[in-house]
């Protein structure tokens, strides 16, 4: 869990993914990237069991802070829940199932974008616009590429050589998972995205930067 400047509901989103009902053991790390609006207070008075905290001294971006929370995991599987409950963490064993059942090494979770859980129009057609562009590029079909509920194998995230430190970490890791040849399985998830005035930090930048981490990924000569 990567957390920056949420304490409006980081309390929230740590109780809810502890009262997941998991199919298997597990551990939260979260990785506090430098808060500075008082979650690092809150996050160090946690003491639920199987919490696991880090800190960066500053923010150094998402990216940053899974590749953090990456080098700190012990399990076999990782999966990456934001800290904003714009996604809900009991939809998790769903991204779970396909693995237990030997479907798939690897699940995203795709989010349906209804009247109530689209920030914006520009912001739905622009999450589409790069999953098509991804589609095309790779010659695969994703529905959702740029979610967070991406579930792999630990190692596999670790091996990927992830570089980019914000947001665009979300697409260098489906254009490496593509790359190799791997095509994420997928499963339906609610998803209830926040506004602006809320705290939401994604901005139209982050989209080019997606595309760009994209075709960089597409055609580099190691990955």
């Amino acid at each position: 869990m990567p957390v920056y400047n949420e304490v409006e509901t980081i309390e929230r989103a740590v109780k809810r993914v502890l009262n997941v009902d998991y199919p298997c053991d597990f551990e939260l790390i979260i990785v506090d990237d430098g808060s500075t609006d008082g979650t690092s207070e809150k996050i160090s008075s946690l003491s639920e069991k199987g919490v696991v905290t880090s800190r960066h001294p500053r923010n150094r971006g998402k990216g940053a802070a899974l590749r953090t929370a990456a080098e700190i995991a012990s399990g076999d599987y990782v999966v990456i829940c934001d800290a904003d409950l714009e996604y809900e963490p009991e939809d998790i064993p769903a991204l779970m199932a396909p693995v237990i059942n030997g479907e798939s090494d690897v699940c995203f979770g795709s989010r349906t974008f209804g009247s109530h859980t689209a920030y914006s129009f520009w912001y739905v057609l622009g999450n589409k616009a790069v999953s098509m562009f991804t589609n095309v590029l790779y010659n695969c079909w994703l529905s959702d590429i740029e979610t967070c509920f991406k579930l792999m194998p630990l190692e596999l995230y670790r091996n990927m050589n992830l570089r980019q430190h914000g947001f665009g970490v979300e697409a260098e890791i489906t254009g490496k998972l593509l790359r190799r040849g791997i095509r994420p399985m997928e499963v339906p998830i609610t998803y209830r995205a926040r506004s602006r005035e809320a705290g939401k930090k994604l901005t139209w930048r982050d989209g080019v930067e997606a595309l760009w981490v994209l075709t960089r990924v597409r055609f580099a000569r190691s990955y």
